[in-house]
C-alpha cells in the first residue's frame, strides 16, 4: 500500500498494488469463509469436468472445443472485468486505489509457458485444479502436487540465473 501524508497528520490509503502487504486481523475461524469457497470453487471444477484427464487430453490433441471454451470464457471475463476496474476507478475493500501494472514481456514467459505446458499435458493436471483432483479421491496425484510444490522452489532458487 502506498500512503501518503496530508496537513492534518493522519495517513491516508493512496493506491494498492497487487499482491498487497495489508496485515490480516482475522481469527482463525474468519478463515471458513476461504475454505467453503474453495471447496465450492472445487465442486465446480469437478461438475464443469475440468479436472478431467480425459478433458485436459482432449484439448492437446484438438479434439474437442470443452477446455478453450472454458479457458477463453475465463479470460473474457478476465479482460472485461480488468476493464471495468480500470475504466470505473473501482477501489479495493478497504478503499484504495487498485492498480495494475503494465507488464513487460521476457524470452522467459516462453521457455516457462512450454514447461508448464509440457507438465499440464504430461499430468493431466495444472495448479488450479490440483486440489480438487486430490478431493475427488485422485490420490496418484499427489506426486504432481509435491512435483509442482518442487518446481516452484527450483524457480526460486534459480531465479536469478533464469532469462527474465
Amino acid at each position: 500500500m502506498v500512503e501518503k501524508t496530508n496537513n492534518q497528520n493522519y495517513i491516508e490509503p493512496l493506491e494498492c498494488v497487487a499482491p498487497n502487504s495489508q496485515k490480516s486481523t482475522e481469527s482463525p475461524l474468519g478463515y471458513s469463509k476461504y475454505l467453503i469457497l474453495g471447496i465450492l470453487f472445487g465442486i465446480i471444477f469437478v461438475k464443469a469436468e475440468i479436472i478431467s484427464w480425459f478433458r485436459i487430453q482432449e484439448m492437446f490433441r484438438f479434439q474437442s472445443f470443452h477446455m478453450y471454451g472454458v479457458i477463453g470464457s475465463a479470460i473474457l471475463t478476465a479482460m472485461i472485468s480488468i476493464q471495468i476496474i480500470k475504466r470505473f476507478g473501482i477501489k479495493s475493500i478497504s478503499g484504495e486505489k487498485i492498480v495494475i501494472p503494465t507488464k513487460e514481456f521476457h524470452k522467459g514467459n516462453v521457455y516457462g509457458g512450454f514447461i508448464f505446458g509440457l507438465g499440464w499435458a504430461i499430468t493431466g493436471a495444472c495448479p488450479g485444479p490440483l486440489f480438487a483432483q486430490i478431493g475427488s479421491g485422485f490420490l496418484t496425484i499427489i506426486v504432481t502436487f509435491l512435483s509442482a510444490v518442487a518446481g516452484t522452489w527450483l524457480y526460486g532458487f534459480f531465479r536469478e540465473k533464469l532469462p527474465h
